[in-house]
């Protein structure tokens, strides 16, 4: 269940599941942990806090673009391990 919180004023029931309609339909679904909504005469402010995700490194390794080399053969690996670095 997604948290909202409103500030600034008051809006009714139907406006406030229409912006977490639109913030569903924006992020995936349970993406979205929070809503603020800030009400500024018949203005409003939306801000989301979505969930963290965990971000993945990718490197051009060898002609290949890859997160990791879990996946290769040693053949691979091997000629990973063997390049010249320039740092």
């Amino acid at each position: 269940m997604m948290q909202v919180n409103v500030t600034g004023g008051t809006i009714s029931d139907q406006e406030r599941d229409a912006y977490i309609a639109r913030a569903n339909s924006k992020y995936a679904i349970g993406t979205v942990q929070a809503l603020d909504i800030h009400v500024d005469g018949d203005y409003v402010d939306l801000r989301y806090h979505l969930t963290p995700r965990p971000f993945s490194r990718i490197r051009r390794i060898t002609g290949y673009l890859v997160g990791d080399m879990s996946h290769w053969n040693n053949a691979k690996a091997a000629e990973e391990r063997d390049r010249v670095k320039h740092i």
